[in-house]
């Protein structure tokens, strides 16, 4: 039987996106989400829990995140899962690691301004910059299914 490995997040980048180049040029970019669930309990006490995941980007995907997105950015993230395995150095026990792949994406909240112009809202509005289109070739009618 085929298995079904498929994640879909939303959340907030707890760090800003780490921009790297594999040696045959291709971009990763590696950030972390952290997911927020709010709930109440029987005494009607609100009560959270956040869930901090590790994500990784490639090709444009990669670039596209470290421009346009900064720590505090909400991003919505479909990937799969892929579990890391190594040797600790220092104790030679083997260590785990389960974070997310990502595979397609779609930026929230400050209407995707590259990182420089959001930082600096009051500059001149005259920067043009590309129309945003989706990353994963979808109509850009499409809209979160929640």
């Amino acid at each position: 039987m085929r298995g079904y490995n498929k994640v879909i997040l939303m959340g907030n980048l707890t760090r800003e996106p780490e921009l790297k180049f594999t040696p045959k040029g291709t971009a990763v970019a590696k950030f972390g989400l952290a997911i927020s669930r709010v709930w109440y309990n029987d005494a009607k006490e609100k009560r959270e829990e956040v869930t901090f995941v590790d994500v990784d980007a490639w090709g444009k995907q990669a670039e596209t995140i470290a421009k346009y997105c900064k720590k505090g950015n909400p991003l919505f993230v479909e990937g799969r899962l892929k579990l890391d395995s190594w040797d600790d150095k220092k104790s030679g026990e083997k260590r785990s690691k389960m974070g997310v792949v990502l595979e397609n994406f779609q930026l929230l909240g400050d209407g995707g301004k590259p990182r420089d112009q959001a930082e600096h809202p009051n500059e001149s509005k005259a920067k043009s910059r590309p129309p945003a289109t989706p990353v994963d070739g979808a109509d850009s009618d499409d809209e979160v299914p929640f």
